[in-house]
């Protein structure tokens, strides 16, 4: 009898046991398709459209991103994504300057590590199409760019050592890394998995998107004036922010003014000795900016309508002076405004029309680590949602 209860006990620790057990997704994330390599490759009409590249147009081609990641990888990096177990005191996670209820950026004007920083937190939407990431440029990869403020000692402060420690001292990341790679965690498939997650971050089902693709009613009347001005040779704003991403994700001196602590940030400059460098950033998407205010990388403006204003104004009138800055073509050069203030008006209510966040990915209610969820913004502050 004694036995039997004791088997029954050891029974029902098995069962609850594997029902504690957090199983990796083996579905790819909505919009995606798994490919026969086991790989989720984005499914999207602008893949159906043919045009040349950055042609800029309402039906534009965009291919897939070539980089692809199996289901596992993905649903892995979003744990990690939200744990702050990657951190030097497990206090801070991506999704702290990073928060989907912030357009996956912070709304801060600089983002806070630990301490205050001298950029905001970009926003992560459509990363994956990218070639070059960080406000300056200098990552090249998506895996590259995770690394960068993970160990940096003014973001989350940890090293490739303390992230391996911290992983294999969870069973439960021990197990998912099992099920995602095989193998043990280490801090190289820690960045491979949160870049997995973050290429899932997809946002291509806005109204735009549906105007686009042939439903005239998607937009407004002034909405679609404001497309007309946003992509007419007078604004010139899609000449950088090219529909459907509106970005080229390069890197363009625009004049941006000094931050409100008047620092005066040289930008891709402070990586390079090309003079025409200095002040330059890279354009940012346009995707889900009614999310992420306040804007430009040091949040130097608060709505949209002061973007708007800013380029329309005297080119260079708001750079910090003394600096022969390599203002890009684009910027007008006259003197003044060019646009009238209905066309401003027009431009920032059509980006509106931009906001897409269907494919906003759960936010995990258990982290495999067990320590407390830490989103700064507008998310619920929990180690135990689902």
């Amino acid at each position: 009898m004694k036995r039997a209860l004791i088997s029954l006990c050891a029974m029902a620790l098995l069962g609850a046991a594997k029902a504690d057990r957090i199983e990796l997704n083996d579905r790819c994330p909505a919009s995606f398709r798994l490919l026969e390599d086991g790989t989720c490759e984005l499914v999207t009409l602008y893949s159906a459209y043919s045009s040349p590249a950055n042609h800029g147009g309402v039906r534009a081609h965009i291919s897939p991103p070539a980089k692809r990641y199996t289901p596992k990888e993905i649903d892995l990096g979003r744990y990690l994504f939200f744990d702050p177990v990657l951190s030097v005191n497990g206090t801070m996670s991506c999704a702290s300057c990073h928060d989907p209820a912030k357009g996956f950026s912070d709304g801060r004007k600089r983002a806070v590590g630990r301490g205050e920083l001298e950029r905001a937190a970009p926003t992560l939407w459509n990363v994956a199409f990218a070639d070059k990431y960080m406000w300056d440029g200098r990552a090249a990869t998506l895996e590259e760019q995770a690394a960068m403020p993970l160990y940096s000692p003014k973001e989350m402060g940890a090293t490739p050592e303390s992230v391996e420690r911290a992983l294999r001292a969870a069973p439960a990341y021990r197990d998912l890394f099992n099920q995602a790679f095989g193998q043990l965690p280490t801090a190289e498939l820690a960045s491979v998995a949160l870049a997995a997650f973050e290429s899932s971050l997809i946002s291509l089902n806005s109204r735009y998107d549906r105007y686009a693709h042939g439903d005239e009613s998607a937009l407004s009347e002034q909405e679609i004036r404001g497309f007309n001005a946003f992509r007419g040779f007078v604004a010139r704003c899609s000449q950088c922010h090219i529909p459907p991403l509106f970005t080229d994700f390069e890197l363009a001196v625009v004049g941006a003014p000094a931050d409100d602590q008047g620092h005066e940030d040289a930008g891709a400059g402070a990586l390079s000795d090309d003079p025409s460098l200095y002040g330059a950033f890279k354009t940012p998407t346009l995707r889900n900016i009614s999310r992420t205010a306040p804007y430009f990388q040091a949040g130097q403006f608060g709505t949209l309508k002061e973007v708007v204003e800013f380029y329309n104004d005297t080119r260079g009138h708001a750079a910090p002076q003394g600096k022969p800055l390599k203002i890009h073509w684009h910027v007008h050069m006259t003197e003044g405004p060019e646009l009238s203030e209905e066309d401003v008006s027009d431009i920032a209510a059509f980006l509106l029309a931009l906001e897409d966040e269907t494919l906003s990915p759960e936010i995990p209610s258990r982290l495999p680590s067990e320590l407390q969820q830490n989103v700064r913004q507008g998310m619920a502050t929990s180690g135990g949602l689902k």
